[in-house]
């Protein structure tokens, strides 16, 4: 993966780690990095990282209806 540094200047009420996973939540959530990329801009491990999606209330898997019920079966 290539991949480009930025640079922000954040309030101080808002930690870099804090601001680091908001903004992998909100990549994932959008749908622009797999779950292990994100993970990693986290500094997370994927399984840790399905944690913090939870505690955002951000679905893990995001299936259409019609491909939930395609891949569940009769």
């Amino acid at each position: 993966m290539t991949t480009r540094e930025l640079i922000l200047e954040l309030p101080v009420t808002i930690s870099e780690n804090e601001a680091r996973v908001l903004f992998a939540v909100t990549l994932y959530e959008a749908g622009k990095v797999s779950l292990g990329q994100a993970a990693r801009l986290a500094g997370f491990s994927k399984r840790a990282f399905m944690d913090v999606l939870g505690q955002h209330k951000v679905p893990v898997f995001n299936y259409a209806p019609d491909d939930l019920a395609e891949e569940l079966g009769p």
